[in-house]
């Protein structure tokens, strides 16, 4: 991932003062929450670029080694514990700090970006955010998990230890289980970050009042 990966943008405004860096979930692509911006209901005053990145393919072990956009391979899908490819979750994590890195040249410093992501699209949130050395606006992770707590605890970056956190998850996830979002909540509670949860009744989706939510979110981190 030596090059920057391929995205769709959307800039709310002309010369945007803030980016949301938004990764999407397993076997998607990066159009897959561009729809979401108008419903954020966020003032136009603010300039907001949205970057939607696109996953590269790759085999997944846990779909029978079908070739697929993801983040990084899943060997197993149990609950206890998805067994991921931390070689894989490190490349993705690189090639978002790419990304980073772009903002900070186009003018928009890392405490004006947010990274989000849905399932595995926030568990790479989660990981670039809280190993990144410099300062967050802040991290949106969407009916996900945290692959490694391992690899996170041995990279964290003092930077990111304070950075707000909005966490949300359906009660009714058959894909990314509700008990995985909790663990990851818990930790993360636990090691003293601060974290907005939220859960609601829906599958592995999301929701409008979700994205409400998160538009509002967003809105105060921006201010």
């Amino acid at each position: 991932m030596s090059e920057l990966l391929p995205a769709i943008e959307i800039e709310t405004a002309p010369n945007p003062a803030f980016s949301v860096i938004w990764m999407h979930g397993l076997g998607a692509d990066g159009s897959d929450f561009v729809p979401v911006v108008p419903e954020l209901g966020l003032p136009a005053k603010l300039g907001i670029r949205f970057i939607f990145p696109h996953a590269p393919a790759m085999p997944v072990t846990c779909n029978g080694g079908y070739v697929m956009p993801a983040w990084y391979d899943i060997q197993s899908l149990d609950e206890d514990g998805r067994r991921a490819d931390e070689r894989g979750i490190i490349a993705s994590c690189n090639a978002i700090r790419a990304l980073i890195a772009r903002e900070n040249a186009r003018g928009v410093p890392c405490d004006r970006i947010v990274l989000a992501g849905f399932s595995q699209g926030g568990a790479i949130a989660y990981t670039t955010a809280l190993t990144h050395p410099e300062t967050l606006a802040g991290v949106v992770a969407l009916s996900t998990y945290i692959p490694s707590t391992d690899l996170i605890a041995s990279e964290a970056a003092p930077a990111n230890a304070s950075t707000p956190i909005f966490a949300a998850h359906g009660t009714d996830d058959d894909i990314v289980p509700l008990t995985l979002g909790t663990r990851a909540r818990d930790w993360l509670a636990a090691a003293g970050h601060p974290i907005t949860w939220q859960t609601y009744r829906m599958p592995h989706s999301v929701c409008i009042e979700e994205i409400v939510d998160i538009g509002q979110w967003l809105e105060k981190r921006f201010a």
